[in-house]
């Protein structure tokens, strides 16, 4: 008796501190039996020590042993072929018939001789850190709903102002002029409008006016009766009749000719169209969304764009900001992005790594929102890991160099018109001029477009006589 105290004491003592553990401690013999069952496991598992000894593992049934479900045996699990298994995310099934989120990981015991005498498995409960992470994905998705209106996205000011200006323009029927770069997203702007104004049940028709010639186009716009022209079999209507009680979005609508110009402000002075080769006047109730990548006001100045058809479309304008002019939110579609190509592949795929994050801030982004959401794609191409890398990038924003000490002088954006970038001693009166009637004069964006200071742009319009 004597000499069993101390093994007996160390039991006891051993026993003591597993039941003291927060960790589910429990071990098992080489047959897979339950031999101890400590009290954090009687609480994760809802069974007690009693009930669980004398039984196998297979009691909580866990989802996730060596890449596959609980077996009913230890010698098919792995456990004593691989002697220890990772640290997994895994779900044991609780006394009272639900599932457990738990992290497992199980390794053999070994005697003096090196021969397995048992296994040793801790478990640790995930409930409380998956209710916390809920709760975070709920207040984020929260958030990304305050950041978001439809499919636009953003928390910059900039985008803030277009969200108001859209919800603004929603509850008229104002005519709405959407100006910005190609790929900055004038579509989507113009879907918002539409499909948060009580017209939203209504006809929305989308037109490009540069992907037909004119003939077409007039035909396409105002529809045709049967004869007018040659292969005009039938009479047929127009996308302005067809978006009758609705709205009409043109897309690229600065590319119009100028008989068609004249077609188009009749039908925003007069509301009404007539069909090609017939003199019949129809009415519509339709709203007009235009766009534009180009500048309509020095379209206007060139004699190229009709003045009164300018300030028809003027009636509500909305700029959208090159992707540059708000890199703030790039993380946002990035993550938008992300989730979406998640969706699209089946990939699980987390970000971007922060020297990959880096090199997307950095980079000038010419083909603006639409060429962030080409180089995630190409990135789901190429990525194997769970965060996107900078050789999964695109080759052009891989090659890309940022220099700041150039940014200044020559490494000027085009601006939404399509201005040569300027050095400094390029600079001249007529172009200078030329920039600050696309900036509507705003002397800090002009700056901007030059890489100078809005003092600068001051100083030079003074230099050359150019009224403030």
């Amino acid at each position: 008796m004597t000499e069993n105290f101390p093994t007996m004491w160390n039991i006891y003592f051993l026993n003591h501190i597993m039941d003291s553990m927060a960790e589910g401690v429990f071990t098992m013999n080489v047959n897979g039996v339950i031999t101890s069952w400590n009290k954090s496991m009687e609480k994760i598992s809802g069974y007690s020590a009693r009930e669980a000894k004398g039984n196998t593992c297979s009691l909580i049934d866990f989802s996730n042993c060596f890449g596959k479900k609980c077996p009913s045996s230890i010698h098919e699990c792995g456990i004593l072929e691989h002697e220890e298994s990772e640290v997994k995310d895994c779900i044991l099934h609780h006394r009272k018939g639900y599932d457990v989120p738990v992290i497992k990981q199980a390794r053999v015991v070994k005697d003096e001789q090196d021969k397995i005498i048992g296994v040793v498995e801790t478990v640790t409960d995930l409930t409380e850190l998956e209710k916390a992470r809920r709760k975070a994905e709920e207040a984020e998705s929260r958030l990304a709903e305050y950041f978001q209106l439809d499919n636009l996205i953003g928390k910059s000011q900039q985008m803030q102002e277009i969200f108001s200006a859209v919800k603004a323009a929603a509850e008229s029927n104002v005519t709405v002029l959407i100006q910005g770069n190609s790929g900055t997203g004038k579509e989507l702007i113009a879907n918002a409008i539409h499909y948060n104004s009580p017209y939203a049940n209504q006809p929305y028709v989308t037109v490009n006016c540069t992907a037909l010639p004119e003939t077409l186009l007039e035909s396409e716009l105002f529809g045709h009766v049967k004869g007018a022209f040659s292969g005009a079999f039938k009479d047929r209507k127009g996308r302005f009749e067809e978006a009758n009680g609705g709205t009409i979005f043109l897309d690229e609508v600065g590319e119009l000719s100028q008989y068609m110009q004249v077609k188009l402000l009749r039908v925003l002075q007069e509301r009404e169209i007539e069909r090609v080769g017939e003199n019949k006047k129809r009415k519509l109730d339709i709203r007009i969304i235009a766009a534009t990548h180009t500048s309509l006001k020095q379209k206007m100045q060139e004699g190229k764009f009709r003045e009164d058809l300018y300030y028809r479309l003027k009636v509500f304008p909305i700029y959208v900001p090159t992707l540059r002019e708000r890199k703030e939110d790039i993380p946002l579609l990035v993550k938008h992005f992300i989730e979406k190509q998640n969706k699209k592949t089946g990939k699980n795929i987390q970000g971007l790594t922060p020297s990959a994050m880096r090199l997307i801030m950095d980079y000038y982004w010419p083909g603006n929102v639409r060429e962030l959401e080409n180089a995630i794609e190409h990135a789901f191409v190429l990525c194997s890991q769970e965060t996107i890398n900078i050789k999964d990038l695109p080759l052009e924003i891989r090659n890309f160099s940022y220099k700041k000490e150039e940014k200044s002088t020559t490494d000027i954006p085009n601006t939404i018109q399509g201005v040569k970038n300027f050095r400094h001693k390029d600079l001249t009166r007529e172009s200078l001029l030329q920039i600050l009637e696309e900036c509507d004069w705003n002397k800090a964006e002009t700056g901007r477009r030059l890489g100078i200071s809005r003092t600068a742009v001051w100083k030079y319009m003074k230099k050359w006589d150019i009224p403030l």
